[in-house]
Formats: structure tokens, sequence, C-alpha cells
């Protein structure tokens, strides 16, 4: 591991750059290879545990709320209060670590920055270290940018509330070896921030704040809850200066909100509906089930959708009965420099769905642009009347079931040629961009990230699996599939002209081709892309 700090039984074998040598010290190394050694094999366990709950569910099992946690529902009790920076969150902006972004992301006016390591990151060893290095300048102080133009990007003092997400528990970080095997992702991840925010600002100040995206199960917030309290020991915190908010985008959390929150009590900082990555998971999860689970079109599928209305309300009610926040889904617009019509238009869309949220009850939401912080913040302040979230507006008239949670059929619209065609645009301009180590991506004026390339290929997985009839009257065939991912790449390569990347395309090709026409389903795209990152 040249260039890098030795650590016993540690080897990076990503190359190293100005800096780097300050974010993977020796001792941040040894921090995360504990986390490695004592917990790995329980993050393997609930992996084999996720397949077992795949396996019953493609034998026509139900899925429905845990009997042996029925008490955890039925008790009385409640999460931590709010944490310093997290009680006023009525609009959080999220995007990836790139430096200047960050800067623009803490500045914009939003309450709370996501700084993005798992879907709008692609995890190319420098993207993970520069964006490392430039959240311990965040804890510094001192993060600044200046273009090759000379406009310079300075943090303001009044600056967002910095919240991490790190990569799931199915991915691993192929850069840091622990005894020789690939260390489990989220503890880079978290491992190397959590080290440097603990150990380098005073207890009263340390604001290691989290979203734990992709959980599956309590139990994976129980490992959660162990990992944060073996590191603030490990590191001299105070019990509790952890804090974190669960993404509720897998259909399985769905039914297990209240426990999720349970386990991790006092680290709970709330629950987030993460609404695309939760459609990509209801089209994962029920995938061998039939015509009764298979979605519309991508974009006709709204939170005007019974069993996504539903499962936000719960959401909502679920949190607030415990004291805990409940944070809306992402307004993904990216706001027209050339089409004022097409500004006005999505505004109107976005300022309703914000409308609609407040109104729900949520304390919050996500944009994915500066523009819109305003957009969204007024939607709430409408709703709070000079509060600082809803939490004391308990939602008591909410009652949601496992059937009104699956009533998947009940979603209207149909599937067209249209949308399939935007499937595969989608599907390939982001993983073009994605290969060549961009996570978020502007198509068609939305902010995408790895959920739109999950739902455009599981989406056309499921239809050639069902032979779906289009509005059309075509079926749905690996034959049109192919077909149309010819035409759509012979358009991008006519409009983007001599910019166009051949290469990243046909590899992009390749790849969306493996992960929607293969016979097997893999679980994630990014399990089998990640080998083509450097």
């Amino acid at each position: 591991m040249s260039g890098f700090p030795s650590a016993e039984g540690v080897e990076v074998t990503g190359a190293t750059r100005v800096r780097y040598d300050e974010v993977l010290t020796e001792q941040s190394l040894e921090f995360v290879a504990g986390l490695e050694r004592r917990f790995r094999s329980r993050r393997d366990d609930l992996l084999h545990l996720r397949a077992e709950r795949q396996h019953a569910l493609d034998r026509g099992e139900p899925l429905e709320f845990l009997e042996e946690t029925r008490e955890v529902r039925e008790a009385d009790w409640s999460v931590a209060p709010p944490a310093v920076g997290l009680v006023d969150r009525r609009c959080e902006i999220t995007g990836p670590t790139d430096r200047r972004m960050a800067i623009n992301a803490l500045n914009s006016g939003a309450r709370v920055w996501m700084a993005d390591f798992e879907d709008a990151n692609s995890p190319t060893f420098d993207n993970l270290v520069q964006g490392q290095l430039n959240l311990q300048d965040v804890i510094d102080d001192q993060i600044d940018f200046e273009t090759p133009e000379g406009r310079r990007y300075e943090l303001a003092p009044d600056h967002a509330t910095v919240v991490v997400r790190p990569r799931g528990w199915h991915l691993w970080e192929k850069h840091l070896l622990v005894d020789e095997v690939p260390v489990t992702a989220a503890f880079f991840d978290f491992g190397i921030h959590a080290f440097h925010t603990l150990t380098r600002r005073r207890e009263s100040e340390a604001r290691p704040y989290y979203y734990l995206p992709k959980l599956e199960s309590h139990l994976e917030a129980r490992l959660w809850n162990d990992v944060f309290e073996h590191t603030e020991g490990e590191l001299g915190a105070p019990s509790g200066a952890i804090r974190a908010t669960v993404l509720i985008e897998t259909i399985p959390a769905a039914f297990e909100m209240q426990e999720i929150l349970f386990e991790l009590r006092e680290h709970a900082a709330g629950l987030n509906a993460g609404r695309w990555d939760y459609l990509f998971s209801i089209i994962k999860k029920f995938r061998n089930r039939g015509e009764r689970f298979v979605l519309p079109d991508r974009n006709e599928v709204t939170m005007a959708a019974p069993f996504m209305r539903d499962y936000t309300e719960l959401l909502v009610a679920t949190c607030h009965r415990r004291g805990a926040h409940a944070i809306g889904g992402m307004a993904a617009f990216i706001p027209s420099r050339r089409d004022p019509q097409v500004n006005a238009r999505a505004l109107d869309r976005v300022k309703e769905d914000k409308e609609r949220e407040a109104r729900a009850g949520f304390d919050g939401s996500w944009v994915a642009h500066p523009d819109l912080v305003g957009v969204c913040t007024a939607a709430f302040d409408g709703a709070f009347k000079g509060a600082l979230n809803q939490l004391s507006r308990q939602r008591e008239d909410v009652a949601v079931g496992a059937a009104q949670l699956l009533d998947v059929a009940a979603t209207p619209g149909s599937a067209t040629e249209a949308g399939l065609r935007n499937d595969v645009s989608v599907g390939l301009q982001y993983l073009a961009a994605w290969l060549r180590g961009q996570g978020a991506v502007a198509v068609f004026n939305l902010m995408e990230d790895v959920a739109t390339a999950e739902i455009a290929r599981s989406q056309i997985w499921q239809w050639r699996r069902n032979a779906l009839e289009l509005s059309s009257g075509e079926v749905v065939t690996d034959e049109l599939v192919r077909r149309v991912l010819e035409e759509e790449l012979h358009k991008l390569q006519v409009e983007g002209g001599v910019a166009f990347d051949a290469e990243a395309y046909r590899r992009a090709k390749l790849l969306f081709e493996e992960v929607a026409l293969g016979e097997e389903f893999p679980e994630f795209l990014t399990l089998l892309a990640y080998d083509e990152l450097e």
C-alpha cells in the first residue's frame, strides 16, 4: 500500500494523491478495520436472511407485519429528542460530495445537506477519498473552491447541517482490504467520516449524523445501532452523539418501520420516504408474482397511487407517534436555462408535491437543486405556522394494513412504448455517466441517480418476464427491447455529436442488456457495474 500509512492487516490498493493521507491515516484505517473484524459476520448473516426472504416471496408466501414484534408496535416508547442541527428539517438538499456542489448545497438555504456516498455517487476511489476530504474540510470550516475561470466558492457562516449517506450493506469497497478481503463499503464510508468527525472536534460540537440506505429489516437497524454504540465507546463520544435517519425505500422495511425506530431509539433521528428506490423494491421483491405487481410507465406512478399514498401516510403516523421526524421524497427537477415554460410547469408540480407532503404531516422534504429550496421551504413554512416541525401533529386517522401497502394493482396508468423508450434512454445515459465516474446526472431536466437506472432495468425485466402487452398492442420481448436499445442509442449518438463517448455507451449498453434481459434478476446492478470502475 505504497503512499499510505501502514496498519496491521490493512492494504490500500487505490492510488494516492495530494492530501489523501490526511483522510486515510493509520488511526482511521485501524478504526475501519476494527469495524470490519467485529461486525462483518453479522452483516453477512443479514444478507443471507435477505436472500431467504426473497425465496419465501418467490414461493408465494405473504409479506406481513411481524407477529414476534407485536409488543414493540403496541408498547409506549419514543426515540431521543431531536439533536442540535436536526430540529428544523423543512428543506433538505441532496447530492454527491463533489467540492463545488458541496459548497453550493451547504450555502443553498436548505436546513440539511445529505452528502451522498451512495446512489448519487459513482464509487471510484478518487470520488470516495476526495469526498471524505471535502467533508473533513467542512468540519474544519476551511472548504473553498476556485474554478479555472477564477470564480470562487466559499462556505457561508450559517450553512446547512451535514448528514452523510454511506453505501448499503450489500456493497463492498475493493480499494481497502482487511485481512486480504475487501472491506464492507458501509464500514468504510461511515468509519472514515465518524472517526474524523469525533476526533477533530470537541464533543459538544461533533455532529456525526447519517442517512441509512436500503435497510430491509429491524435486525439490520440493530446492527447499525451496535456499530454506533461501539463507535461512541471507541472514540470517546457521549452515548447518542451519533444520529441516523433511515430511508424507508424497501417494501420489507415498510412493514417494520416501528421496529426500526425502536432498535435505533437513542440514535434515531427519523424516517425518510425514499420513493424511487421503493418502486424498485416493489418490482424486485415481487418480480416473480405475476401481473398483480406489474407497474405502468415509471413517470405515471405518482404519489397519488394508492399504495404509495398509504406507505407515506403510515410513515408519518409512525414517526410522530414515536417522536421522530418524517422526511418526504425527492423533487428531482433541474431548472432549464433555455425554456421558461418548462420551468414554470415543473415548479408548479414541485410546489404541489411539497404542499401535499406538508399537509400530510411531513416535517420536511428533499430537493436536488438549490433553485428548489425556496419552493420547498415555503410549502412547509405554511404548514408549520411558526413551529419548527410538525412532530406534535399525530396522524391517529391513519389505518394502513398489509393489503393497502401491497395494493399495486390499483395503480392507474398504462405501459406504453414511450415508457419503454424512456426507461432505455434514461438507463443508458445514466450508466454511461456512472461508468465515467459521475453519480448524479441531469437527464431530461431531472437529476437522476442509481435508483433511476434500477427502476428502468427492473421494469423492463418484469415486463418481458410477464410478456406484457403495451398500449400499442406490441408485446415486450427480448427482440423488442434490443431493437429499442439500438434505436435509442443511435438517437443519443446523433444528438451528442462529437461529444458522444462511444466507448462509455458501448459499455453501458452491454451492462444494461445484462441487468434488464438476463434470465436471472441481479439484486443490484451496482454489484455488476462496480467491477467496471477503477
